[in-house]
């Protein structure tokens, strides 16, 4: 039996958050909703043709912050959910920077959907 083996460093969480983005030479700020999310990328769902290696400018719409976690990212996948002409694509992001002030307000959300979900586990292996 052939052996899969995991290449991402983080868990991701298939968490619903609101991201507002912009590629890097536009003009038109749009909103999408994150598919999973990991310490260092994100997957979202896009109908608009995007480039791998395009940069992004991401701001993640944390519950329960004051304010949005600035991102600077970069598209390094993107891929079509059907085989359909001007179907939908799910689009991987890498983070490349997030801002000072914003990486604790980034890095305690993930611990808590963590922390929580691992609790949940907990609780049904009782």
């Amino acid at each position: 039996m052939k052996k899969i083996e995991e290449r991402r460093r983080f868990i991701r969480l298939e968490v619903p958050v609101e991201v507002k983005y912009i590629m890097e030479g536009d003009t038109l700020r749009k909103e999408v909703t994150t598919k999973d999310l990991s310490c260092e990328g994100l997957r979202f769902t896009s109908a608009e043709e995007i480039k791998n290696e395009s940069k992004v400018e991401l701001n993640l719409n944390i519950p329960n912050a004051n304010n949005a976690v600035h991102i600077k990212g970069k598209i390094v996948w993107s891929k079509r959910i059907s085989i359909e002409d001007g179907s939908p694509k799910e689009v991987g992001v890498e983070f490349l920077e997030i801002e000072e002030d914003n990486k604790n307000t980034f890095l305690r959300f993930l611990c808590d959907l963590i922390y929580g979900q691992t609790k949940k586990m907990e609780q049904g292996n009782q």
